[in-house]
């Protein structure tokens, strides 16, 4: 489909549909499995496995996610969507019928190839059938939908270990996705085109390389030891030989025209500076809960789902403010509103209600919805319509890479903090943390335990603020005009 034929394109509202149905697919599977892994995990065993079945998920689906957008510009929309759902949903299905952990991080491998497809090819249809103005209220539809999903997905979760096999956790992903492509099959209108370019398979080689080097020794730096130097060292010399074979391809992976355009790099940059941030709250928040204030693992989920109530709320509302100021205005406010809900976390203290948490990562929430929402607006709108594919799956990838890089700065302030304060204690975080070894500490060194992690996790929460005051910067380069 052309760019002029996306204002004849009829159903769009059952396109929307299901693009939604795709999004809630990708969106609840985040939710679901981790409120089913400890009833995984006394049935399959092998727990000091259990950070790779997240970890693996992340990992393909941040690989695959640029090489699905690139794929998208040059085979077409639904049929690189079908591909990616396909082979979601044959993951999904593996993963059902797992007989250890081995195994199933082998399936969700295969699953997060899949889930790469999902979320940059449902923004990218969008884009395709609603012109400029509208591209942000229908944007926010499809944020709508993780707020869903983050309510939903560990009561459902819960539900299901309860009154069934764990296995239906991922089987229903299957009519889910199976409904979605008919939809789309039936209703998204896509014209076949000669093709006359091809994937750059060495790009996506050295890409994909780089990239699994760089999250594995991010994501897995604890477990690795020194083995992640190692990997970190292999990343930077893949990526440059990426860089080096990028500028002279022919047919590059990345299209010149993204680091050509101030928009498209701003976008990129902003986005990754959100999920940097995002990790300030999403991974230390619920330790400040649990462990400083000694609160539940459901109070920690009712604070951060603040947060994912927020953000599909700004994304909706950001559309309409888009249209009356400016892509700079919203984005500046959204940076603001980020700055301001990271700074309420330093006003936490050992004595804060669950409440006082929540309204913070609210209105963390709200920021990021409403910046997030109106970069990938600003590049989709800027971004011509034969590289709008990888211009969408690049902001999604740089959010990604952003989380993983947020994971390992933030991490490594809270580690420095705590070997600087509390030398003389193995792991203090895991100590409060577990009920019967805070049980166990006597008062005085329970004191003086909380006081010191608090103390380390008030620099995290620093270290975020600053990471958020850079979004505001990078929101100036992008155009002061409204959607046209």
């Amino acid at each position: 489909m052309s760019e002029s034929a996306q204002h004849q394109v009829t159903h769009r509202h059952w396109i929307l549909v299901a693009a939604m149905l795709a999004m809630f697919m990708a969106a609840i599977e985040v939710t679901i499995v981790a409120t089913a892994m400890p009833t995984i995990i006394a049935e399959l065993g092998g727990f000091s496995l259990f950070g790779w079945v997240f970890s693996i998920y992340l990992l393909t689906q941040a690989v695959s996610v640029p090489i699905y957008g690139r794929l998208a510009d040059l085979w077409g929309r639904k049929r690189v969507f079908f591909i990616g759902t396909s082979l979601f949903l044959i993951g999904s299905i593996l993963c059902g019928f797992a007989s250890n952990m081995a195994w199933l991080i082998l399936f969700r491998a295969f699953q997060g190839l899949g889930a790469g497809a999902i979320m940059p090819l449902t923004s990218t249809i969008i884009a395709d059938v609603y012109p400029p103005k509208e591209r942000a209220s229908i944007q926010g539809w499809l944020s709508s939908v993780w707020g869903i999903a983050a309510i939903t997905g560990p009561l459902t979760g819960a539900w299901i270990v309860q009154h069934f096999n764990w296995a239906l956790i991922f089987w229903v992903n299957v009519p889910i996705g199976i409904i979605s492509m008919l939809m789309l099959a039936k209703w998204f209108p896509e014209s076949s085109k000669e093709q006359t370019q091809k994937l750059n398979l060495a790009g996506s080689g050295w890409l994909m390389l780089t990239v699994t080097a760089l999250l594995t020794a991010l994501l897995q730096a604890e477990s690795l030891g020194y083995w992640s130097v190692a990997l970190l060292v292999i990343a930077l010399l893949s990526g440059y030989a990426l860089v080096r074979h990028e500028r002279g391809a022919d047919e590059p992976l990345f299209p010149m025209a993204i680091w050509r355009s101030r928009t498209l790099v701003a976008g990129n940059a902003g986005n990754l500076v959100i999920g940097a941030a995002m990790m300030g709250i999403s991974a230390f928040l619920p330790t400040w809960i649990q462990g400083v204030n000694g609160g539940t693992p459901l109070q920690a989920g009712s604070a951060l789902a603040m947060m994912s109530i927020g953000w599909p709320l700004a994304s909706t509302l950001s559309g309409r403010l888009m249209q009356r100021t400016s892509y700079r205005f919203t984005a500046q406010l959204g940076s603001v509103l980020l700055i301001v809900g990271t700074a309420m976390l330093l006003t936490l203290h050992s004595n804060s209600s669950v409440f006082h948490a929540g309204i913070s990562a609210f209105v963390i929430g709200t920021g990021m919805g409403m910046t997030s929402t109106t970069f990938l607006i600003a590049v989709q709108n800027t971004a011509e319509f034969h590289i709008r594919g990888i211009c969408t799956a690049s902001i999604m990838f740089s959010r990604m890479l952003g989380s993983a890089l947020g994971t390992a700065v933030l991490g490594a302030v809270l580690n420095y903090n705590l070997l600087i304060r509390l030398p003389d204690y193995n792991d203090p975080v895991q100590q409060i943390m577990s009920h019967s070894q805070r049980e166990a500490l006597h008062h005085g060194t329970l004191h003086q335990m909380v006081s010191e992690i608090a103390l380390s996790l008030h620099w995290v929460f620093a270290v975020s603020v600053g990471i958020a005051m850079a979004s505001l910067v990078i929101a100036r380069f992008i155009p002061a005009t409204k959607p046209h």
